[in-house]
């Protein structure tokens, strides 16, 4: 039997008008004009107990709407979803909780309305407050809480109810570090236990090592759903890089226009998947608009994350490129050895003068690639090391 079995799921808000009613208006003689908006449409999908799902997209797409329609904060317009579980959620900031109680009463409150006997939030209690990190502001009103207290008791409940199902919104990145090593190693122990979970996360990363599948929402809808370097390598394409419009940048004189960027594995195959310590190439394909002296192309990394890895150009490689005829023609970028760690990485390419005064096309994190990690080793970079006696 499914934890999770959602049929046609859709769920229709109403937009109102957002001119300045009339007194007519208001009195309802005439009525302000409305829009349909539809968060969830026609949504299908079936979860097995101990999967945990991912769920990415970009921002409004959804996931939150699911998310709620899931845990029953919110009906939906038409269409069913069967929960065969107790489900536990975080959901958003401070949900389940009032302001005006304490830390205490709060853990009470929470766990009444997950239907928790008193005797055992008595017995959990301390696990608790221990998890959250809260002790000595335990009896102060949860209104004086920050973003990040909020989230530590909020999760700390949430786990400690002991539920089938858990259902995670992006609160977690309110937290520190040290809080989402604790977050992520508690649910490294759910997994063990065979529960299941659903994430909702923009850290694609996380995503990546801690789900054994991924739903990606785009408008309402479910648009894809399987391995999760796959699904995520398809978010990336198409919503955020290779013109997406979400991070992507572009801009230049264009005497010479870059047109596409491949990426080839060690056996010159195309991929957008490549492994840590093997060989890499970018292959730019260009076209100059008329004869250009002395060009210089370069480029850069960043993780998913927006983090600024490296970069370069080959002018400081020493690699120096005498004129371009007008016509297209192709550069290649070789990484003998790629030492990047598993993860979502954007490549971003220019080409300009030699002395730098003039960019004639630059495309900033314009191309997607995602690195997979076969060695075992951990950490931000692979270093090539050897051992001896």
């Amino acid at each position: 039997m499914p934890a999770i079995e959602a049929h046609n799921l859709s769920k229709r808000y109403y937009l109102r008008g957002t001119e300045t009613p009339t007194l007519m208006s208001l009195i309802g003689c005439r009525r302000r004009p409305r829009r349909e908006i539809w968060a969830m449409q026609d949504v299908s999908f079936s979860v097995a107990p101990g999967e945990t799902i991912g769920v990415i997209g970009p921002n409004g797409s959804g996931k939150s709407s699911l998310l709620g329609l899931l845990a029953g904060t919110t009906t939906p317009t038409s269409g069913s979803v069967a929960i065969n579980g107790r489900v536990s959620s975080l959901l958003e900031l401070g949900a389940g909780f009032h302001s005006e109680l304490t830390g205490r009463e709060n853990i009470f409150l929470n766990g009444a309305i997950l239907g928790i006997p008193r005797r055992i939030i008595k017995e959990r209690f301390d696990r608790i407050v221990d998890f959250a990190g809260i002790g000595e502001f335990l009896d102060m009103p949860v209104k004086y809480y920050s973003s990040g207290m909020y989230v530590r008791l909020g999760f700390a409940v949430a786990v400690e109810m002991d539920p089938d199902i858990l259902l995670i919104d992006e609160v977690l990145a309110v937290g520190d570090v040290a809080f989402q090593t604790k977050c992520l190693a508690r649910i490294r122990d759910f997994q063990r236990r065979g529960k299941t979970l659903l994430i909702v996360s923009h850290a694609l990363q996380t995503i990546e090592e801690f789900c054994t599948r991924a739903f990606l929402i785009h408008q309402g809808q479910l648009v894809e759903q399987g391995d999760p370097a796959e699904v995520i390598f398809r978010y990336l394409r198409s919503y955020m890089g290779e013109g997406g419009g979400v991070h992507t940048v572009e801009y230049g004189s264009r005497e010479v226009t870059i047109e596409q960027v491949r990426f080839l594995d060690g056996a010159d195959r195309e991929t957008g998947t490549m492994n840590t310590g093997q060989p890499m190439t970018a292959e730019i394909s260009y076209l100059a608009h008329q004869r250009v002296e002395r060009p210089v192309f370069g480029f850069s990394l960043k993780t998913g994350n927006g983090m600024f890895i490296f970069g370069s150009n080959t002018q400081l490689a020493g690699h120096e490129i005498p004129v371009l005829e007008a016509g297209p023609g192709r550069i290649r970028l070789r990484f003998d050895s790629l030492s990047l760690m598993q993860g979502n990485f954007f490549l971003s390419v220019s080409v300009h003068s030699w002395d730098h005064a003039r960019q004639y096309h630059r495309r900033e994190d314009w191309y997607p690639f995602v690195v997979t990690n076969p060695t075992g080793a951990l950490g931000l970079f692979y270093l090539n090391t050897h051992w001896s006696e």
